[in-house]
């Protein structure tokens, strides 16, 4: 399997668990928007298997408003802190790079950026200079108004050559190819066929040369998939079996890790997928 420098290295996917320290998730109406709770909540995911916990402190969902600088800081910097303190390998979910430093000062081990370094202009710099890993997602505008932005005549395609063109402009800022992960940004300013696409095409994205993170937990498509006779969607907290399917399936395909909510049964997942592909090349 890749490893990426300052992470675990493992022969199977690694599973990063989601910490939302905000009261609008969509995935979790802000379950973990108090501090000590988030904290213990990091714990209980490092406990049921995720190699890595993903600290948030503002949704992106679509329609989300952003919030200040300094309401997210006080968000997250406490937790990773915190969680850091305790050995886990914390990665932070922001899209500012004074929040990235301020983190990875807090322990932080990689930069979990869902703009790619499109919103603040100074992330790449900030991800070189501090040297953690940088994952760089496809996106092509904030919540706000992303969904306009799902128009693509060939999503596969036009996705991969959009993240080439970042890789090469945050190569240029100083980021070394060594800390770049790439992640397609399922459900930014993409529908359901899109997304399905974007993770039948992931081999095409994997000839980008680097680590894939692939997430797709409770994520809407998953829901609409899964709707009921009367096309009601299934809720998000509903569609965490559909989530362990595009896990085993990502990981099988080659995916470095799986961002996800619930993490025991797809810390399984990947286990199981491992043990399927070394079987297959034994065979």
């Amino acid at each position: 399997m890749t490893s990426v420098p300052g992470l675990a290295a493992e022969d199977r996917c690694l599973v990063m668990g989601v910490v939302n320290v905000t009261p609008d998730s969509f995935s979790d109406g802000g379950l973990w928007f108090d501090e000590a709770v988030a904290i213990q909540h990091g714990l209980e995911l490092v406990g049921q298997g995720a190699d890595i916990v993903d600290v948030g402190g503002e949704s992106t969902r679509p329609g989300a408003a952003r919030v200040s600088l300094q309401e997210e800081l006080a968000r997250v910097v406490p937790v990773i802190r915190a969680l850091s303190a305790e050995g886990v390998a914390v990665s932070v979910d922001t899209m500012r790079a004074e929040v990235a430093e301020a983190a990875v000062a807090a322990g932080a081990r990689l930069v979990n950026d869902v703009s790619g370094g499109l919103a603040d202009p100074g992330m790449p710099r900030v991800v070189a200079a501090t040297g953690v890993p940088y994952v760089v997602m496809h996106w092509r505008g904030h919540s706000h108004d992303m969904e306009s932005r799902a128009v693509y005549t060939d999503v596969v395609t036009e996705v991969r050559e959009e993240l080439a063109k970042r890789v090469d402009l945050v190569l240029a800022e100083g980021v070394s190819e060594e800390q770049i992960v790439l992640d397609p940004g399922l459900g930014f300013a993409k529908n359901a066929g899109h997304n399905w696409s974007l993770l039948a095409g992931m081999p095409r994205l994997a000839e980008l040369g680097y680590p894939l993170l692939i997430g797709a937990s409770r994520k809407r498509f998953l829901g609409r998939l899964l709707a009921g006779p009367d096309g009601t969607p299934r809720p998000f907290s509903r569609s965490d079996d559909a989530t362990l399917a595009v896990t085993a399936l990502a990981a099988e395909a080659g995916a470095w890790c799986v961002r996800v909510h619930e993490v025991g049964p797809n810390a399984d997942a990947v286990r199981v997928a491992a043990a399927w592909k070394r079987a297959g090349a034994n065979t």
